[in-house]
């Protein structure tokens, strides 16, 4: 889930002379990004997370921090050879505004380069601000099945209101892996047995 990110968490400004640092997260950030996604959580934004779960994900977690601050959180799931989600994106309200969304969805798209994944996708509810660090709208059925795990735990499961995001990172390989997809007006052959 990718909803503890909103609008301005995707605007750049200026911070006069203030560094951001984006890198891996570490066991000792545990801490406060199950404060960050589980403060999101209680308002019915994002799933909470467990610090078991946190230990046994954390090697895909990036983070971003002002000095010793933290402001915020993302991570990169495998779910085949070809395809991973951003998922857990997460900015703490009084840090928004400065392009720290942004930063950690470079560096989370840079890593799937680096993988030579194909795509990345997200569940979000903020579609429109994806767009602009490119990623499409898509339906939920171009998504392996196995990115829907996390949606049985989901109290909103039954109705989910959260929109697939996409973001093709290598064209000429994800369009030759697709199904493909036939016309109204083309038929498939079906074999049928002969009596």
């Amino acid at each position: 889930m990718i909803s503890g990110v909103y609008a301005d968490s995707f605007v750049e400004t200026a911070s006069a002379g203030v560094r951001l640092t984006v890198r891996k997260a570490v066991m000792h950030d545990i801490p406060p990004i199950l404060t960050l996604i589980n403060g999101y959580a209680a308002k019915g934004v994002m799933l909470p997370r467990t610090e078991f779960e946190m230990s046994e994900s954390i090697r895909d977690f990036t983070v971003i921090y002002r000095g010793d601050e933290f402001l915020g959180c993302g991570a990169l799931h495998f779910y085949t050879p070809t395809i991973g989600e951003i998922r857990s994106l997460a900015v703490h309200e009084h840090a928004k505004t400065h392009g720290v969304g942004r930063k950690v969805v470079a560096a989370l798209v840079q890593e799937a380069e680096e993988y030579e994944l194909d795509a990345v996708f997200a569940f979000t509810y903020v579609a429109d601000f994806f767009g602009k660090v490119g990623f499409h709208v898509v339906e939920r059925g171009v998504l392996p099945l196995k990115a829907w795990k996390d949606c049985l735990r989901c109290p909103k499961f039954q109705a989910c209101d959260e929109i697939a995001v996409l973001r093709v990172l290598r064209p000429e390989r994800w369009t030759d892996s697709q199904p493909r997809l036939y016309p109204a007006d083309e038929f498939i052959q079906i074999p049928t047995p002969r009596v």
